[in-house]
């Protein structure tokens, strides 16, 4: 039987749920994936954040000299319209935030605010921390460093709020890079890995990890940089996007729920 998206979700969460609040936990085999649609993808472009709203897709850049933001054509992968940043700064995670959208760069601690509309600059904004990857939970934005830490900022004035430790069985899980807010969970890219981490926003535990392995051909491959980064989420019509740095695709995937070990 078919599952959306969100019921396959709704399952995992109770499976989660059941998992932590009895006296025995049982272990649960990574979920695996499912492709529902594959879509163009610019194999130039260096994935580092990736955001679906109101019906626009845009996308952050990396690289030193070719970071970029710009809205796409997801049917095409056309890029309708995008920005440079300046050479000095390396690209990396974004998220909407109202009408804007909020980009990191990599060392720079220097943050970006576009009108969302036009990619037109509003402001800028500072942060001490590495700038990884970036979501928002309707209250607050949420930044990877690089580390297992991830910080709560008032989207307002990007003070930090909170932060939670995200662990894996009492055990940290380091290099947390894109991030995306999902039905009241984080989905973090783990860099490097075929893995996608569900995190606790209140705990920091995971609660499941998706196993992406196989989903862009080896031959697809460009460059050892090649790796899977980039997670967005339709709401309106319950579709989860994934693709990687320098991949030729982005793909529409649903989760299959790992067994019981």
């Amino acid at each position: 039987m078919k599952m959306t998206f969100a019921a396959t979700l709704a399952r995992l969460v109770t499976v989660s749920l059941l998992l932590g609040g009895g006296a025995t936990q049982v272990a649960l085999a990574a979920s695996g994936y499912r492709v529902v649609h594959t879509y163009p993808h610019d194999p130039q472009a260096f994935t580092q954040g990736l955001v679906y709203v109101d019906g626009h897709l845009y996308e952050s850049t990396g690289l030193y000299g070719q970071s970029t933001v710009r809205e796409e054509d997801l049917e095409t992968g056309r890029v309708i319209r995008e920005i440079n940043l300046p050479s000095q700064y390396f690209g990396e995670g974004l998220t909407n935030w109202g009408n804007t959208l909020v980009q990191l760069t990599w060392k720079a601690h220097l943050g970006f605010v576009y009108d969302r509309a036009t990619l037109q600059l509003i402001r800028t904004f500072h942060y001490p921390w590495e700038g990884w990857g970036l979501t928002q939970d309707g209250r607050h934005l949420i930044l990877s460093d690089g580390s297992s830490t991830l910080h709560f900022l008032d989207p307002r004035t990007f003070a930090e709020v909170r932060s939670i430790h995200v662990t894996d069985h009492g055990k940290p899980v380091e290099e947390l890079n894109e991030l995306e807010y999902i039905h009241g969970e984080i989905y973090a890219n783990v860099w490097m890995t075929n893995k996608i981490v569900r995190i606790s926003p209140t705990t920091g535990r995971v609660l499941d990890t998706i196993d992406l392995a196989g989903l862009l051909p080896a031959i697809e491959v460009r460059s050892n940089d090649a790796v899977l980064n980039g997670i967005a989420y339709d709401a309106a019509h319950d579709r989860l996007f994934v693709t990687g740095k320098l991949w030729p695709r982005l793909f529409q995937i649903e989760v299959v729920p790992g067994r019981k070990n």
